[in-house]
């Protein structure tokens, strides 16, 4: 199983305690040693349960982000998001900053992308993505 990032949907669907995420992040820690996020994803959690005053929740999110790699954007993959935008801009089909910004994180570390936004995704070449929420 090839390395994944996790997408900010899935991880909300993990903690949500859907049966498919839970027991495909189950299967991917059997081959590999942590979950993988990207900060932008770190930050849209973390930004949602701030704003709620989820503070059973926000524990919750530290404990298990504590134990995940965050791959952080670096002038690498940002080089990449922008080629993605420019690409997606001139197609005239543009997607959040967001997500071409974590797409870039993805591709930049050889990393399938694990989202259920499968629509805005499937349009970035080069780009792998897998939807866990869906049983195989």
């Amino acid at each position: 199983m090839q390395t994944a990032v996790i997408d900010t949907d899935i991880l909300s669907m993990f903690f949500r305690g859907n049966s498919d995420v839970v027991a495909r992040f189950a299967s991917y820690l059997e081959q590999h040693n942590r979950i993988n996020i990207s900060i932008l994803t770190y930050y849209e959690i973390l930004s949602g349960l701030i704003h709620k005053k989820a503070k059973k929740q926000l524990k919750s999110f530290h404990d298990f982000a504590s134990r995940c790699n965050i791959f952080e954007m670096t002038k690498e993959s940002v080089k990449c998001s922008a080629t993605i935008y420019a690409e997606l801009r001139s197609r005239g089909t543009p997607i959040d900053d967001i997500d071409i910004l974590i797409a870039g994180i993805a591709i930049e570390n050889n990393s399938i992308l694990v989202t259920h936004n499968t629509r805005h995704f499937e349009q970035i070449s080069g780009l792998s993505i897998e939807d866990w929420s869906e049983t195989r």
